[in-house]
């Protein structure tokens, strides 16, 4: 097969003890899957519609990798979560076997230009602009759940500048990994490469350029990168 030019090399995420990487097919993320979340952005709990939407594959940021700060906004925030790697997928999976599926487990960002995504909510419009720009989705290392087993009480946790700004344990999310799962493959056949990121607990806030983070999903995921 021939290309009009040379097609881009495919998005990847290291694995934690292997020179192996992950290749990425789609990241689909879930808006207000923690209730104080939701509260402090103004939005109902609403423990019966799950909300979704994407980025794009090529988001990914590697652990300890300088982030520019993205053009169109003032209002740049962070937003931590577990992120899920499927290995297998399908569509109408069901509850009791989702878990099957997940390859393991890492924590990431949900960088948002909070501003734009200010707008769009007003004028009723898409938050592509303001969830789906060039790396926007930072990811450490996945760690395979053949190792650590399936986490449901880990602790979540971030600091910008060495100071406490988003903390909560995974078992508040509303709905839980295997209910994810069931409820995007409604909506995408699901396929092996998939990440998922699962929500962000409350404090949400803004990063500056000089900024430096460091999130950690339990004892085992770590993130370390800066704003430039």
């Amino acid at each position: 097969m021939s290309y009009v030019f040379a097609p881009h090399s495919r998005a990847s995420v290291a694995v934690a003890g292997s020179d192996a990487r992950f290749p990425v097919h789609r990241i689909y993320c879930i808006g207000r899957n923690y209730a104080e979340h939701a509260r402090e952005m103004g939005m109902a709990v609403d423990r019966g519609n799950p909300m979704f939407f994407c980025k794009p594959a090529d988001a990914v940021v590697a652990d300890g990798a300088r982030i520019a700060y993205p053009p169109a906004t003032a209002n740049l925030h962070h937003e931590i979560e577990m992120v899920v790697a499927l290995q297998s997928g399908g569509a109408g999976i069901a509850v009791d076997s989702a878990l099957s599926h997940v390859y393991g487990y890492a924590v990431g960002l949900d960088l948002t230009r909070r501003d734009l995504q200010a707008i769009a909510k007003t004028k009723g419009l898409p938050w592509d602009a303001a969830k789906g720009f060039d790396h926007s989705a930072p990811t450490s290392a996945i760690h395979r759940a053949s190792e650590i087993s399936h986490p449901q009480h880990a602790q979540l946790s971030l600091e910008v500048n060495g100071k406490p700004r988003q903390r909560a344990n995974i078992s508040e999310m509303i709905f839980s990994v295997p209910q994810i799962i069931h409820e995007l493959s409604k909506l995408f056949e699901l396929t092996a490469g998939d990440l998922i990121f699962t929500g962000t607990p409350a404090g949400v806030a803004a990063l500056a350029r000089g900024d430096e983070f460091h999130a950690r999903l339990g004892e085992f995921a770590t993130l370390r990168g800066s704003i430039v």
